[in-house]
């Protein structure tokens, strides 16, 4: 093991012991310095995972999410220097973490907030006009061949947990009474302008939007919607995404010869 690997292991270890190695160039205490540096290399780690998961914190309250969030940073050492990327397996982690299976919503949560984050920082790319895009729609002759381009911020989640209403109830008092029958919910997460926006939708919608995610043009897309629900509402979802600035290119599919 090079020394690089030892220092690292020892680093994100809960009680391991200074490297072999190590030195003070004042005279201090190698130990005693790594010892701290190692806290607040945790501590850093820990706080990270904190801003990104605030409600999933407020779930569990902050003793235990900080010792959960402990645990995960021994078993996970980041891999990326961008301090926002870290904790991207957080609600996997929480799936299989069995302190946390009395809250079974929480991994769930955890995914929209990490929705979140990747919205906040996804790439800036310039919307259609909204108007400009209505006029497209409404007279572009061979329509069903239009393929929308969404914004890379914009992302779906389905989970039988009411997700979206708990994380709205914690903006505002953290008040869950209203949540009746905890029914399935699917989310919408999307960046319009600086601010994220979460929205509760349907399944026909994410069918919808993820299928044109995945390049799909309009009439395939709708097909995959009406068989996710009958009642899927183009009109709805098409003015969701126009009224939030989601759709970034409308490129026409070429016209296949018979």
């Amino acid at each position: 093991m090079s020394f690089q690997d030892a220092f690292t292991n020892a680093l994100l270890a809960a009680h391991g012991s200074c490297p072999e190695g190590v030195f003070s160039s004042n005279g201090a205490d190698p130990a005693s310095r790594f010892a701290v540096y190692r806290n607040n290399v945790h501590s850093s780690l820990i706080n990270a995972l904190a801003a990104s998961y605030p409600v999933t914190l407020q779930l569990v309250g902050e003793e235990f999410f900080r010792a959960m969030a402990g645990v995960f940073v021994q078993a996970n050492p980041p891999t990326s220097p961008l301090i926002n990327a870290y904790g991207s397996t957080l609600a996997e982690f929480i799936q299989a973490f069995a302190p946390a299976a009395s809250v079974p919503y929480l991994a769930d949560v955890a995914r929209l907030e990490r929705l979140r984050v990747r919205a906040y920082h996804a790439p800036d790319i310039p919307a259609l006009c909204q108007h400009a895009v209505l006029q497209h729609l409404q007279g572009q002759a061979g329509v069903e061949r239009l393929s929308l381009t969404l914004h890379p911020s914009l992302a779906t989640l389905s989970s039988p947990y009411a997700v979206v209403t708990v994380w709205a109830a914690h903006q505002a008092d953290g008040d869950l009474a209203g949540v009746a029958g905890w029914p399935a919910q699917n989310a919408l997460v999307l960046r319009h302008g600086l601010a994220v926006k979460v929205f509760a939708i349907d399944s026909g919608s994410v069918a919808f939007i993820n299928c044109l995610n995945q390049g799909a043009g309009l009439e395939m897309a709708v097909e995959h919607a009406l068989q996710a629900s009958s009642e899927f509402d183009l009109h709805r979802c098409l003015t969701l995404l126009i009224s939030h600035d989601a759709i970034t290119h409308l490129p026409l599919e070429p016209k296949v010869s018979p």
